[in-house]
């Protein structure tokens, strides 16, 4: 049996213990709703980073379709990016399939070698993680230009109250002015 189809066999439990440590930068109350939480209504931040997760792992099974894992990837952290959370903990969570991955072949390791295997495997996942920093930071960089626009438009509606009421101020003044000189 070859490493990729050991994952294979193993993909529920690892897909699970990965979106529980995907969830874990959360707080508590957060985590509870978003793992119990079932309704994708309800619930569509949960439901997109359980379908998101699987569609990660099995892609980096089947060692192709970046596109694929673009998606999912910009799936999950599009939602980061916009939540009060650090860039290593908005994107830290690829990195962890790594752990996960070893503590599930670590029995099946040591009976076969599959180091040559588990290379091409972290390879990808740093690969992966690569893509997802990327995403992070086109997602951060367009919030900013977004807040920049807000902060541009709000100071341009103070200019043109404060022209209107310098204007006011003006006529007001001319009109004293005129009507003194009667």
């Amino acid at each position: 049996m070859n490493l990729k189809n050991l994952l294979a066999a193993k993909r529920t439990r690892i897909i699970k213990r990965w979106r529980e440590l995907t969830l874990a930068a959360y707080p508590d109350d957060a985590q509870r709703f978003l793992k119990n939480e079932k309704n994708r209504f309800a619930n569509p931040v949960g439901r997109t980073i359980s379908e998101a997760i699987a569609v990660l792992y099995d892609e980096l099974l089947k060692g192709e379709g970046s596109e694929s894992v673009s998606s999912a990837l910009d799936r999950i952290i599009r939602i980061r990016a916009v939540q009060d959370l650090k860039p290593s903990q908005a994107i830290g969570f690829i990195f962890q399939l790594k752990g996960i991955i070893g503590e599930e072949l670590d029995t099946a390791a040591q009976e076969s070698d599959f180091s040559e295997e588990i290379q091409e495997i972290e390879i990808a996942i740093d690969n992966m993680a690569l893509m997802g920093f990327d995403i992070y930071t086109q997602c951060r960089q367009k919030i900013y230009e977004i807040r920049v626009s807000e902060v541009q438009g709000q100071v341009s509606g103070l200019l043109r109250r404060a022209n209107a009421g310098s204007k006011n101020a003006e006529k007001a003044a001319d009109f004293e002015k005129n009507d003194g000189e009667r």
